[in-house]
């Protein structure tokens, strides 16, 4: 019982979980030679929602560019997708943690979307998110995942600058009539949850066993690492949105000092695929990259989370991120129409290359020199929160010399 309650009750070490999901999005690329990401298929899935209403979206050039062939339960990125939803959603029924939550102030409903729109927008315009332009990215030695990384940054310093004004918080929606005290509102827990959550999980390994039995290798390989990265972003509660907002909030470094960590150890992994005859999917480093960083943090810090925290607080319940996906989905569509209807590959992307920083650095250049740049933002990242901890500290200082401490009763 200790055991299940460690697991399924407690939250885990986020270095514990970014980690394994370093290591399992590392072997996924040296079995499937495709990487852990979400947003294309997410723009796929506006491509299917578009072609319900007769809308032809297969001579659309970003199509072309991120393929459009079949369905989610045909693809691997989409059973990677599935696989996240469901993993998340088995740990937190198992954990009976499973509540249907709407936003106190309707406005963020309303304010989810239009940051899922920006972000989604953004992911695609930079030709990956917070996964495959940033954590997978960086572990191919793609230059473009460094640009997105620090654009990402500036991004959501911009979004807490906004997200932190009074227009945007608006009136705090306070409620008549005494509060009940916890232990009157309190209700004991149904069972039925962790049942529920058993029972999916068994129903999602006949699914695998069946793509076994079937031949589809790697659609049971999408779906078991999905499911693992469902599990670990729940259990871990790891969103890319907390981990640099938390930094310009409140200087809180953890999120990002272990996602640091994680992508440490997929760069050895993935380093030794490459060098035993993967291939490294390099994407453009343009001024694409650049500005899909900038809108994609800017948006996630509006909608509240990124691409994971959006999926796994999706299957606690919570309604407000089904409204960001569907913004996500919205704003990733609307730039796979502009690509070339408006023109944005021309003016962003057209005559920009791949870099590959093994080619440029060599092999042992490029793997020294990534893990150094990680473990710099390590150390830049324990600098931040001890300094900002440290600013903290002396404004207390003040305001006790101001404000005289009395005893509570």
């Amino acid at each position: 019982m200790n055991l299940y309650q460690k697991i399924f009750k407690e939250y885990w070490n986020p270095y514990v979980a970014i980690s394994i999901a370093g290591i399992i999005s590392a072997l996924y690329f040296g079995i499937t030679g495709t990487v852990w990401a979400v947003t294309g298929e997410f723009t796929r899935l506006g491509g299917h929602i578009l072609g319900w209403f007769g809308v032809d979206v297969s001579d659309w050039a970003y199509f072309k560019l991120v393929g459009y062939d079949g369905t989610p339960i045909s693809r691997t990125d989409g059973w990677i997708v599935i696989g996240m939803l469901i993993g998340a959603l088995i740990t937190i029924l198992l954990s009976n943690s499973f509540k249907i939550r709407v936003p106190k102030q309707k406005r963020r409903l309303v304010q989810g979307f239009i940051g899922g729109i920006i972000a989604g927008f953004g992911a695609r315009l930079a030709l990956g998110c917070n996964l495959a332009a940033f954590f997978t990215g960086v572990p191919q030695f793609s230059f473009h995942s460094w640009i997105f990384m620090l654009a990402t940054a500036i991004g959501t310093y911009f979004g807490v600058k906004v997200v932190n004004t009074k227009w945007w918080r608006g009136k705090p929606n306070l409620q008549k009539g005494a509060v009940k005290p916890a232990a009157a509102v309190q209700k004991k827990k149904s069972n039925i949850q962790p049942k529920l959550g058993f029972l999916l999980f068994l129903v999602y390994c006949g699914v695998v066993i069946y793509f076994f039995a079937t031949g589809k290798n790697m659609l049971a390989v999408a779906s078991i690492a999905g499911a693992f990265f469902g599990i670990l972003i729940e259990r871990g509660q790891i969103c890319f949105t907390s981990a640099f907002r938390d930094l310009w909030i409140s200087g809180r470094a953890v999120m990002s000092k272990a996602i640091a960590v994680g992508m440490m150890i997929s760069v050895v992994i993935t380093f030794f695929y490459l060098q035993n005859g993967s291939v490294a999917l390099i994407k453009v480093a343009a001024p694409s990259t650049v500005f899909g960083g900038l809108l994609f943090g800017f948006g996630i810090v509006l909608a509240g989370g990124c691409e994971t925290g959006m999926m796994y607080r999706a299957m606690e319940g919570q309604l407000l991120f089904w409204v960001v996906g569907a913004g996500n989905i919205v704003g990733a569509t609307v730039l796979a129409y502009g690509w070339d209807h408006l023109g944005i590959y021309n003016a962003l992307t057209a005559n920009w290359t791949k870099v590959n920083l093994i080619e440029v650095w060599g092999p042992a250049g490029a793997l020294i020199g990534t893990l150094a740049m990680l473990a710099a933002w390590f150390i830049l990242s324990s600098w931040w929160e001890k300094r900002f901890r440290y600013g903290s500290g002396i404004k207390q200082q003040k305001a006790a010399k101001v404000i005289p401490q009395t005893k509570e009763a």
